[in-house]
């Protein structure tokens, strides 16, 4: 007979945010190389919903103390906005 193994709910959240990460990365993919309008928007109504869910996993993990994360200096949280604000502009601009 063999033994049954127990996984900890740390582990088995730990596999479900890896396999929507893993999700997310293949629907993007997708999207990046579908040569169909109509395929293409299905595809990323996909990947939006991956994202709410690996979303919804992550939160799970942080909030039970799995995926803790470092307290941000709100400095710094307003210069990473910035900077990412910028980049939209600059590759919006630049394709024009």
């Amino acid at each position: 007979m063999m033994k049954q193994q127990l996984y900890s709910e740390k582990e088995i959240l730990g596999d479900a945010l890896t396999a929507e990460k893993t999700a997310t990365n293949n629907y993007n993919t997708f999207a990046n190389e579908c040569v169909h309008d109509n395929v293409r928007q299905e595809i990323l109504h996909c990947l939006e919903q991956e994202h709410e869910i690996q979303q919804d996993v992550f939160r799970m993990m942080h909030d039970k103390g799995y995926y803790p994360t470092p307290a941000a200096q709100e400095q710094k949280v307003q210069e990473a906005k910035q900077k990412f604000s910028q980049c939209v502009k600059k590759t919006n601009s630049s394709m024009m």
